[in-house]
């Protein structure tokens, strides 16, 4: 869930979304220097033993067998992405799926705080046991991998479409609780995915179109270290078995193809003993990126490798050893979590299509409802109390307004949840969700609610205990006010969602209405669903020259 939050940050990024090609340094110009050869994974400190298991089977495996293990296959299942297995060694195949914030594309699943709320916590201990309880559902789905956490954007783009799947952008508070996150879902057997490695604080061009490459994240090294790196470092601390490498390109290399981020930094000046795998489609070149570190690519092996890689090793092009080396980080990762003893099917909980008979595997747990409430509370940032507006005491008379406080009215749980055709309806140019409540973003960090309670359902609850009475209106962007109102509560929200960048930090509309509910009423309260940044300009003066505000 997205927490209440209404940002009053100003904007940290560059006006413009691309990214500045850095030129001050003398040493740097954007290039990205080549590491080779990719370091082989050596089994060290608490890996040694999943090394020991995974280099035996390796040794009985044909190339083809380990060429299967690095790509994935269409088979039909909900599992964003599928390695197959190899019955012969016992091999059972790995389900990944989406997301950081919980399960997607499923049932009988919680949805979990996102990364917004959790940074805004502060909270390491609640961090954990959200870890705890969201792995446990993943791993009661038959879900080997799970896609997450976020440790990048840091939000150097303010408008990012997928600020709020992050932490946070200050390194070492996203390092700590992405150490949190990654030790707690891995307590459960399941193996984290920390992204995307690295740079990547955009969607405007994350990919590339025609003959135009992706944007590069230009990055000097001692911004690398000091900033983007910190929290993969924590994350690599923590154990996390797998890397997501980035759609973007990084000093003008794309990010599954740079040696120097892969084979450099990661393998080497952190010591990663997992895998490498894409984002799925940010494979855009064979033996290059086998060279450059990768080891796995989603969704499939890709015209790139598969046969291809096969045909690459059989001629030399690429060493057995490094395909080797490939095969051992995936296979050692899935004995460090234990996997092979007792781990649900891969993809056990993940049909393809609920509409049709599948087996019910429950994931949600009594236990989680209390981490899950105090996610939801911790998450809540109280910006401004003027004159004690907050808390409310037994008023007579509460006045709501926006169309955020309403129970949603256009969603229809489905197999995709709110990603494929099930999200928030948006509006003024995908600004504002406007169709009710917005639990989440959108995109493959989007969750599965089993159930929403609005503003409108909670307040309604507690008048009817309080005997007080409730009027409302959710359409109107100049309501009339009951001036018979103790409070008027105005609640907006500020959409974002992978695949695009906000185009703005703030709405007219929903300026136009908090002003218009503030000039009318004495004492009112703005509530914000946020995914990120939001400009709070153009209303300052309207509420300032009423007598109570809070934000």
């Amino acid at each position: 869930m997205l927490s209440f939050t209404l940002s009053l940050l100003a904007c940290l990024a560059a006006p413009g979304l691309a990214q500045d090609v850095i030129t001050e340094d003398s040493a740097f110009y954007g290039q990205s220097p080549p590491v080779y050869p990719s370091p082989e994974g050596k089994g060290t400190g608490d890996w040694a033993a999943a090394y020991s298991q995974a280099q035996e089977i390796v040794s009985e495996l044909s190339r083809e067998e380990k060429v299967s293990l690095t790509g994935g296959i269409d088979v039909d299942s909900a599992c964003s992405g599928v390695i197959p297995a190899i019955p012969r060694v016992n091999f059972t195949g790995l389900c990944l799926s989406d997301a950081g914030n919980g399960p997607r594309t499923t049932n009988f699943v919680s949805s979990w705080p996102s990364g917004l709320s959790v940074g805004a916590s502060w909270n390491r201990e609640l961090a954990h046991k959200r870890a705890v309880g969201m792995g446990g559902e993943f791993r009661a789905k038959g879900v080997n991998i799970l896609l997450g956490p976020v440790v990048g954007p840091l939000g150097r783009i303010a408008s990012s479409g997928r600020n709020w799947e992050g932490f946070s952008n200050d390194p070492y508070l996203c390092g700590a609780l992405a150490y949190e996150t990654v030790d707690g879902v891995q307590s459960t057997g399941v193996i984290t995915s920390t992204k995307h490695f690295i740079g990547n604080e955009q969607e405007t061009n994350r990919n590339p179109e025609g003959n135009v490459a992706a944007v590069s994240s230009n990055i000097d090294d001692k911004t690398m270290h000091e900033l983007y790196l910190w929290p993969f470092q924590d994350a690599v601390k923590a154990g996390t078995g797998n890397i997501m490498c980035s759609y973007n390109r990084v000093n003008n290399s794309y990010g599954c193809s740079n040696s120097k981020t892969q084979n450099g930094l990661l393998k080497t000046e952190l010591g990663f003993q997992g895998f490498v795998v894409t984002d799925w489609g940010a494979h855009h070149a064979g033996v290059a990126t086998a060279l450059a570190g990768l080891d796995m690519v989603m969704p499939s092996g890709s015209a790139f490798w598969a046969g291809n890689l096969t045909t690459a090793v059989n001629n030399g092009s690429v060493p057995e050893s490094r395909l080797d080396d490939m095969a051992t980080r995936i296979l050692a990762t899935w004995f460090k979590m234990k996997q092979e003893e007792g781990f649900p099917t891969p993809g056990l909980g993940m049909p393809s299509n609920l509409a049709v008979p599948h087996q019910k595997v429950i994931a949600t747990s009594p236990k989680n409802k209390d981490v899950l409430l105090q996610g939801a509370i911790e998450g809540h940032v109280l910006l401004k109390n003027v004159n004690n507006a907050l808390p409310l005491k037994s008023p007579k008379l509460i006045s709501l307004f926006g169309y955020s406080a309403k129970s949603f009215d256009s969603y229809t749980p489905g197999a995709s949840g709110w990603n494929d055709g099930s999200e928030p309806t948006t509006s003024t140019h995908m600004q504002i969700a406007p169709n009710g409540t917005m639990i989440s973003g959108g995109g493959s960090g989007a969750n599965q609610p089993a159930y929403v309670s609005s503003p409108f359902e909670a307040l309604s609850q507690r008048a009817y205990a309080d005997g007080s009475s409730l009027w409302w209106d959710f359409h109107s962007g100049n309501p009339k006010v009951d001036q018979s109102s103790d409070a008027c509560i105005v609640v907006g929200n500020a959409y974002a969602s992978e695949g695009w960048d906000r185009i703005g930090l703030h709405d007219d509309f929903t300026d136009a209405l908090i002003a218009n509910v503030a000039a009318q009423c004495r004492n009112t309260i703005v509530v914000f669903h946020n995914a990120g940044v939001r400009l709070v300009d153009q209303t300052r003066a309207a509420r300032s020259s009423r007598c109570s505000t809070a934000t």
